[in-house]
């Protein structure tokens, strides 16, 4: 009779050892060190069984089982990690697509930036043109109205009644008798074309009468008449009125800043005159000085001491309001 041998148990032969530093995972979980994993796997081992004399599933069998789990375990891993990868890969490549294309439409923003700023200079030249145009244009246009006023006086101060509005030419001739009757004398044409009084919706606030415009048939007579003016003050029946020559209103206005000027030189012997359109000229120091601006007068007055800081338009306005 046979004797049936049971296989003996394999021999558990732990030792006292240290345990062993721990691995992470890459899910942060601790695997034992190896020698503590094989004394698991041979104590989980399945025990040989006693019969019909199959043989029993061995260390090997078990051990080459465990390996391929494992295996099939990290392969599954390897294949998730993959697949994340591949998805950050992807997700890389768009960022750099991305990129390209916002570096692209930057060069094309700077290159429509360069353009406009091109653009914008030529329209700053092109508008600078089209103001110098419009200025010339504009002191053509004054040009030709004062031009066309050639032969007008304009009378300042005559009273604004019904028995003188309605009889102005009248009026006008007996000015030229009672002021200068030299040019009468002299067979001069006094007459006039027309008279008329300045419109008052200019100002219908203002109180003092209003201008008279008179054109004469004679440039020669008219000028005539105005250099007499200028050489001592005119009456109306013993009235002071101005004559003085009739021009556009921007003229005067241009015309009129220079008065708070005129009155000091004059009140300084300068000999001020007003040449036309509105240049102020002065006699100082035996020469004759010509001003076609207020900022220019005053450079000239700062520098000289007979004349600096008598001419401070802005302190006498001041003192006047």
């Amino acid at each position: 009779m046979a004797n049936s041998t049971e296989p003996q148990k394999p021999q558990n032969t732990k030792k006292n050892k240290k345990k062993g530093a721990t691995l992470d995972t890459f899910y942060g979980a601790k695997i034992q060190n190896t020698e503590q994993t094989e004394d698991n796997i041979k104590e989980n081992a399945p025990k040989p069984s006693k019969g019909n004399g199959n043989s029993p599933q061995t260390y090997e069998e078990f051990e080459s089982e465990m390996t391929k789990k494992m295996e099939a375990f990290w392969e599954e891993k390897l294949e998730i990690m993959q697949k994340k990868f591949t998805h950050l890969q992807n997700q890389f490549d768009q960022t750099v697509k991305e990129n390209q294309a916002l570096k692209a439409r930057i060069r094309q923003l700077e290159d429509n930036d360069r353009v406009k700023e091109q653009e914008s200079i030529k329209q700053s030249q092109n508008t600078k043109k089209l103001e110098e145009n419009i200025k010339y244009l504009t002191d053509k246009v004054i040009d030709l109205e004062n031009r066309g006023r050639r032969d007008n006086l304009r009378i300042i101060g005559l009273p604004d009644k019904p028995e003188i509005n309605t009889k102005l030419d009248m009026v006008i001739q007996d000015i030229i008798k009672e002021n200068c009757p030299e040019i009468l004398e002299q067979g001069g044409n006094t007459a006039t074309d027309r008279a008329h009084r300045t419109p008052s919706t200019l100002n219908p606030q203002k109180t003092t009468p209003r201008n008279v415009i008179a054109k004469f048939q004679s440039y020669q007579t008219k000028e005539k008449i105005l250099q007499e003016a200028r050489k001592r003050q005119f009456r109306y029946k013993g009235m002071p009125i101005r004559v003085t020559q009739d021009l556009a209103s921007s003229t005067l206005n241009d015309c009129k800043a220079w008065n708070m000027i005129f009155r000091k030189a004059r009140e300084l012997g300068l000999q001020p005159r007003i040449s036309y359109p509105a240049k102020l000229t002065i006699y100082f120091q035996g020469k004759v000085w010509a001003f076609n601006k207020i900022e220019d007068f005053q450079l000239f007055a700062k520098k000289r001491p007979e004349l600096c800081g008598k001419f401070d338009t802005e302190n006498q306005r001041a003192r006047n309001t």
